[in-house]
């Protein structure tokens, strides 16, 4: 018996669609909601999904294994409720089943972002614990963790038409609504931490991040798209040391112009060390030799 496990929040205009691919494969759809405020639940109970209710955490990883112990079957499918499972993959997951060659899978995702399957290495083949027997994927309520898994693991192959299809943000709007509710999170991580404010964070941490998504993870790949994630992704992490220098009471520091340049100058010397990397040997070495001439 498969079980498909949803958990929601406000998910009314996502969730027929969900539940209409789940219904390729599953048993029966367990639905966890986390006191939505529109007509999720109506709409849950009118698909004939069995409804189960949950306080609201902010973040769906708290959620995962209340929700997973609401399931009758013997294997487990986690669906968010903006992922779809298409015909291919229900094939697959079928198979997979019936040959019983582990206890838990990671399935590849696609994110669909503003239109756009992300093909970057943050976000494809963005790899997920989602099919596994009851009782050998356990959560932690971090953000983003990583299960504790147990028994042998597998991955489905990386292949598009096979994957989950993860409708992720849709607009900048959705973007920086989320934002806000993780960048909160990730404050109160540092708070416990008793992590203090510095003025060059504001500097480093989204530079760095930029520098991440967009060079080391090629987000190059993916054109504006890829130049746009990585500038919010960037953007948020100066959110999150924004929100912790207002969480010290706005702390005042002086800061000089020799100061500003020292921080900013090893960003830039970061930026062009990945725009050589990313331009090839053939590019480095005909500057290399334009140097010497010169």
């Amino acid at each position: 018996m498969l079980s498909v496990v949803i958990t929601t929040w406000n998910e009314a205009e996502n969730l027929p669609r969900a539940v209409k691919s789940a219904r390729l494969i599953a048993d029966e759809i367990v639905v966890v909601d986390t006191q939505s405020t529109d007509n999720t639940v109506a709409i849950a109970s009118k698909l004939g999904c069995k409804v189960y209710h949950h306080k609201n955490t902010g973040i769906v990883e708290p959620v995962r294994n209340f929700s997973i112990s609401k399931a009758k079957g013997e294997w487990i499918l986690l669906l968010d409720a903006d992922e779809v499972i298409p015909q291919e993959l229900a094939v697959q997951i079928t198979k997979t089943i019936k040959a019983n060659t582990a206890d838990y899978f990671r399935l590849p995702r696609k994110n669909i972002i503003f239109g756009k399957h992300i093909t970057s290495d943050h976000w494809w083949p963005d790899y997920v614990y989602r099919l596994f027997r009851k009782g050998f994927v356990v959560w932690s309520d971090a953000i983003h963790s990583i299960p504790v898994t147990r028994g042998r693991g597998g991955d489905f192959p990386a292949i598009p038409d096979q994957a989950l299809i993860h409708h992720n943000y849709q607009d900048i709007s959705q973007f920086l609504n989320r934002l806000n509710r993780y960048t909160d999170y990730q404050l109160n991580l540092l708070t416990a931490q008793a992590f203090q404010f510095s003025w060059g964070q504001l500097i480093s941490a989204p530079a760095q991040e930029f520098l991440r998504q967009f060079f080391a993870r090629r987000g190059y790949k993916d054109g504006v798209h890829g130049l746009a994630l990585a500038s919010l992704q960037g953007f948020s992490e100066m959110v999150v040391y924004l929100k912790l220098w207002q969480s010290q009471q706005f702390k005042q520091e002086e800061i000089s112009l020799a100061q500003y340049e020292k921080y900013s100058s090893i960003q830039f010397k970061q930026l062009r060390w990945w725009l050589y990397e990313v331009r090839g040997p053939m590019y480095r070495l005909f500057r290399r030799i334009k140097t010497l001439i010169v």
